[in-house]
């Protein structure tokens, strides 16, 4: 068959979705917080509790134009009412749950200014004394109300809790997917004071998309 007989359906370019971290929070989570553009943000990252889920399930949830991803799956994640009423979330499961691991840590702008809290947690299965540390992880981030320089005396932000956005990856022993950012792109990381904020460092770049989707030109970034 010669090339000009080939079916359009076939040459279809598929795009993943690599966003860097101030990405995460810069513009997908500040865009959802502030209620804009939900219907284009659901396309890649949708609203789900992942809490009430074991994490074995949750790539069956993730956003269409991400459902191929088998690196990485991301969540917009509400506050819980427990939480809303000034106690601790639970990120207990049916079948283990979520434990926090090292200390949150501040995501950094490209022009040196803190602009998030990421947490991260690996997931354990089991109940009680029958507990097994399994290959799950997740990265939490969450928005501050204000900007704060990064200088060496920096103020405790306030972080925004109605709202936070969540990256379920697998442990695979090889470079993950947000690891393998573009040169230069990256902050050294901070660690932050666990009961000042109730999780950052910069990651890597962006979309999994079909090249007749209208999302490519609403959507930002996207990079092939």
């Amino acid at each position: 068959m010669a090339e000009h007989d080939v079916p359009d359906q076939l040459h279809t370019v598929v795009y993943r979705f690599y966003p860097t971290e101030e990405e995460l929070i810069s513009f997908y989570l500040s865009n959802k917080l502030q209620n804009h553009r939900t219907h284009d943000l659901h396309r890649v990252i949708p609203v789900v509790n992942v809490y009430e889920h074991n994490p074995s399930h949750l790539p069956k949830l993730a956003a269409e134009l991400c459902k191929r991803d088998t690196e990485q799956w991301f969540f917009f994640v509400p506050r819980q009412q427990r939480e809303a009423q000034g106690g601790r979330p639970s990120r207990t499961t049916a079948s283990g749950y979520w434990k926090a691991t090292g200390s949150p840590t501040y995501v950094y702008s490209s022009d040196n200014k803190v602009i998030g809290v990421k947490k991260t947690m690996v997931f354990y299965e089991g109940k009680s004394r029958k507990v097994k540390k399994t290959e799950w992880k997740m990265n939490e981030y969450r928005a501050i109300k204000q900007e704060v320089e990064g200088t060496n005396t920096l103020p405790v932000p306030k972080l925004r809790h109605e709202l936070s956005l969540c990256r379920v990856y697998v442990v695979s022993g090889t470079t993950r997917a947000f690891d393998r950012r573009p040169f230069g792109i990256g902050k050294p990381t901070e660690k932050v004071n666990p009961d000042a904020s109730r999780g950052a460092s910069s990651s890597s770049q962006t979309i999994l998309q079909s090249s007749n989707s209208s999302c490519a030109q609403s959507l930002c970034p996207y990079v092939p």
